[in-house]
């Protein structure tokens, strides 16, 4: 079983946000904030969606890893998955349930991209510095339960957020692109 795959994962996390956000440079913030089509979200608005849902789960992880660590290190010989499909390409998958992430910022209430950077940088930052260092046989045997997902362990559930981010920097770029 490969034993660096949290290193691979958190360097594709910080690669794929760099290189969105190399694209949205020089876009201006009336850009930023307009919405390709009524009742579909602005490149701000996905930035900051894939901002909540990262910054939703993250504190789960980090309850895990505190509170249930013991149970991670007793299980630590069993195998465990650290790959799973992308999920979010699965037609079947509900996309109806991003409204339990709804962009804090919006046309009406904008603010620059300096700002989301940031905030995202910062939260993935936080993430790299949980994760590294962390013993992938506890990590991969600690478990948490999401109604869509099923059971996941923490490495599983980073790379599902990872997939998440991409699903929508794939939309950011398309919009990114029609202004170019």
């Amino acid at each position: 079983m490969s034993r660096n795959i949290v290193d691979t994962y958190l360097t594709l996390m910080d690669a794929q946000r760099e290189s969105v956000f190399t694209v949205l440079d020089g876009l201006t913030d009336a850009q930023l904030w307009e919405r390709p089509a009524p009742k579909e979200w602005s490149i701000g608005e996905i930035l900051d969606h894939n901002y909540l849902l990262m910054a939703s789960s993250y504190p789960i992880v980090k309850f895990m890893w505190g509170w249930l660590g013991w149970y991670g290190r007793i299980k630590r010989n069993r195998p465990y998955p650290t790959e799973i499909g992308d999920v979010y390409r699965d037609p079947k998958f509900p996309q109806w349930v991003g409204f339990m992430w709804t962009p804090r910022f919006n046309p009406r209430k904008p603010v620059p991209l300096k700002q989301l950077k940031k905030e995202v940088r910062d939260l993935h930052t936080n993430i790299r510095l949980f994760f590294e260092g962390k013993d992938e046989d506890i990590l991969g045997n600690l478990y948490i339960y999401d109604p869509v997902f099923g059971w996941c362990n923490l490495i599983v559930t980073l790379r599902i957020g990872i997939y998440h981010d991409q699903l929508h920097f794939d939309d950011v770029l398309k919009q990114a692109a029609a202004f170019k």
